[in-house]
């Protein structure tokens, strides 16, 4: 069952690929209808007048979260890694922390370790084996774009760890949409279809984030639920903030929980994205889990990732 284990101890995955409508401009106006009917909005949102419809639109069909992603293969940057492996009383089992460059030329890239200290078989846990697969360059890498459209991944025509990869990407950057191939889970994860409204609620208010005038969209678990109901469900929760005049994503959280025979998980995650001229790429990534797979063990981790000093290669 190593397949949940690193479906859910790497839902954050740099430079992925799309999957869905997002990537090619399509929409769904009539899921956007039925769920702009039950969707709270505040006042002020309401004295902003906004088009409901058009909003979880283009909440559902959004590009510019995947393609922030996108953009780091592009660039240079510094970034700070710190992972933690936990006991079940919050001591730390082992842990690594390092400082990174990204160096960007002549169309490539490859990362080099500037400072890095561990505790422990850090790399004995999918939690940072998968972290270092995924945020860590090994040798260089040429010849990639920040296109986003057009592009389309097959997970059913993967296997391994490629396979894995793909879901995690599918659960990131496009949440609410299916994932084939996932015991259990994978058809409960569609927070954004009408059929699964009753088990949510839907707000648009307005906040700020980062400094920026926003958008707060969040869907949350009804607080009601029967226990057959909760079993229905992945997402505890999404909260994503725009930019109210770009419509740009600024930040986002997820909450996701849930429990089987064969595995059970409760996952916390934040994202946070800046602006490095006109592109906008993350800078702050959280990561809080808790998970166990059938036959191995329990890992408690936490992640962060801070990124910084980006340069044009």
């Amino acid at each position: 069952m190593e397949i949940i284990a690193k479906l859910i101890v790497c839902s954050i995955a740099i430079g992925c690929g799309c999957f869905t409508s997002s990537c090619y401009g399509q929409t769904d106006t009539s899921d956007a209808q039925i769920l702009s009917k039950i969707t709270v909005m505040s006042e002020v949102v309401i004295r902003n007048d906004l088009d409901v419809v058009n909003f979880l639109q283009r909440v559902k069909n959004d590009s510019s979260f995947y393609k922030a992603f996108k953009n780091l293969h592009l660039v240079g940057y510094t970034s700070i890694n710190d992972i933690k492996m936990l006991d079940k009383t919050g001591n730390i089992n082992a842990s690594l922390y390092s400082k990174t460059k990204q160096h960007r030329l002549n169309n490539c890239r490859e990362m080099e370790v500037l400072q890095q200290q561990t505790k422990g078989d850090i790399m004995d846990y999918y939690t940072a084996e998968l972290y270092s697969s995924l945020f860590f360059t090994k040798g260089r890498v040429c010849n990639e774009t920040n296109i986003v459209n057009g592009i389309e991944r097959r997970v059913k025509e993967k296997s391994g760890i490629e396979k894995h990869k793909e879901q995690l990407k599918m659960l990131f950057f496009d949440p609410g949409k299916k994932i084939p191939g996932i015991p259990f889970m994978g058809d409960k994860v569609d927070i954004f279809d009408p059929g699964m409204s009753r088990y949510y609620n839907y707000l648009i208010d307005m906040g700020e984030m980062s400094g920026q005038n926003c958008y707060v969209f969040s869907i949350r678990a009804k607080d009601e639920l029967s226990a057959p109901d909760r079993d229905k469900i992945v997402f505890d929760g999404i909260t994503t903030w725009f930019n109210a005049k770009t419509m740009e994503i600024v930040a986002r959280n997820y909450d996701l929980s849930y429990n089987t025979p064969l595995y059970d998980f409760n996952v916390h995650m934040e994202v946070q994205m800046t602006k490095f001229d006109e592109w906008l790429v993350p800078q702050v990534l959280r990561y809080n889990g808790n998970w166990k797979v059938l036959f191995k063990k329990r890992e408690r981790g936490t992640f962060t990732a801070t990124l910084f000093d980006f340069e044009k290669g």
